[in-house]
């Protein structure tokens, strides 16, 4: 299993479908007089469907723009806006796959591997600014003159220009083809990018609020109360100081403890911010650290000739620290191991296991929230988890010079 599957590119061609190639398609023979292959029957067929289509889908955007619009000043005004472009995207693949079924023009569908975005605020902004959305709406209004047009030019030459109707419809036909290239391709590559960075920044601000609220806790919870129970003992001790020494000594003896064990929940602490190790020795020091906690014997291999930026080294220690605590929670494994290297400019991380297996993205073990957190990042993470195992996890990240 992945966090990320591999898709086609825009450019690639599908399985069993044509690639265009140009403006008339493939293997498209020239129009000839009297000549009706199966290639113009098509582009006919597709030229006369043109109108009905074009008006069904010039009235559902009228309709969603309008209502949406209207009620704008209104609390459902906006999130029925949102949810008429989100339809669009239904109109774009019906259309998609008429260009490919009757004009032979393979376009490729939207990445559906993005991640969605989380929320109804970021699913509403996402939607109102998507372009592919947009363009499709555009579309759709220049569709129904265009369909009309196509309509009646085909209609006539049925009846009356039956000899050149060939050279007509492949004229329309490609007209119709640069019209759905143009409009109703996925965004493009800088598009598709700005997108995912808006959602990545999304990811990266709750992350962050996750951590300050954890760092929050864990001090109220922890060494927080802590010291407040030792300024009270403290208090206590110097009022028996005078009257019962002995009283006084025990209560400091036991002080004495409290500020050892605050100190260790300091450390701890300290150490999930952002451990000393990993600053002054690199990540070699600092992830041998992590496996000698580790419930399950753990071979470190780190092949780094220079030391990444500080964030991808915080990244990439915090994403085996958590991969080694599920090893000790959930794995069953007798043994496990952690290599690192760099492979061009992108960290390589990965953790394997020989334990039962079965970890997913869904298995409530945190996978999720370590893939959003490379995402946000430009990397990537690959589960490799069978039943019964064995487990490889793999961590891509930036490089990031210092």
């Amino acid at each position: 299993m992945t966090a990320r599957t591999s898709t086609l590119s825009p450019g690639e061609p599908a399985p069993g479908v044509d690639d265009p190639g140009g403006p008339s398609g493939p293997d498209l023979p020239p129009p000839r007089l009297f000549r009706y292959d199966r290639y113009t029957l098509k582009e006919i067929t597709h030229l006369l469907v043109n109108l009905p289509v074009a008006i069904l889908g010039f009235v559902y955007v009228v309709t969603a723009l309008s209502v949406g619009a209207s009620l704008s000043v209104t609390l459902v005004g906006l999130p029925l806006l949102g949810l008429g472009l989100s339809g669009t995207r239904q109109l774009g693949r019906a259309e998609r796959a008429r260009a490919r079924g009757l004009l032979g023009v393979r376009i490729a569908e939207p990445d559906r591997t993005r991640r969605r975005p989380k929320g109804f605020l970021a699913w509403l902004r996402a939607s109102l600014k998507d372009p592919l959305n947009w363009r499709t709406v555009l579309f759709e209004f220049m569709r129904l003159p265009w369909g009309i047009l196509t309509f009646v030019v085909t209609l006539v030459g049925l009846v009356v220009l039956f000899p050149v109707l060939p050279f007509l419809a492949r004229g329309l036909a490609n007209a119709d083809r640069a019209m759905v290239r143009g409009l109703l391709s996925p965004s493009d590559e800088l598009e598709e990018r700005i997108a995912e960075l808006e959602s990545d920044r999304g990811v990266v601000v709750d992350t962050a609020a996750a951590d300050l609220r954890r760092i929050e806790r864990d001090l109220h919870d922890g060494a927080q109360a802590r010291l407040v129970n030792l300024a009270m003992g403290l208090g206590l001790a110097k009022e028996k100081l005078l009257e019962d020494p002995d009283a006084a000594a025990a209560m400091v003896e036991e002080a004495h403890g409290e500020v050892k064990l605050a100190l260790q929940e300091l450390r701890d602490l300290a150490r999930g911010i952002h451990p000393a190790v990993l600053t002054d020795r690199g990540l070699s020091a600092a992830l041998s650290s992590v496996a000698a906690r580790c419930t399950v014997p753990v071979k470190v291999t780190v092949d780094l000739e220079t030391r990444p930026a500080a964030a991808i080294e915080g990244i990439a220690y915090f994403t085996v620290s958590e991969l080694l605590q599920n090893v000790s929670k959930h794995s069953r494994a007798r043994t496990a191991s952690v290599d690192v290297w760099r492979t061009d400019d992108r960290l390589l991380i990965q953790v394997r296991d020989d334990g039962a297996g079965g970890a997913s993205l869904s298995g409530g073990t945190g996978m999720a929230g370590l893939a959003d957190r490379l995402g946000a990042v430009d990397g990537l993470f690959v589960i490799d988890s069978p039943t019964g195992g064995p487990t490889a996890i793999t961590a891509e990240l930036p490089w990031r010079d210092r």
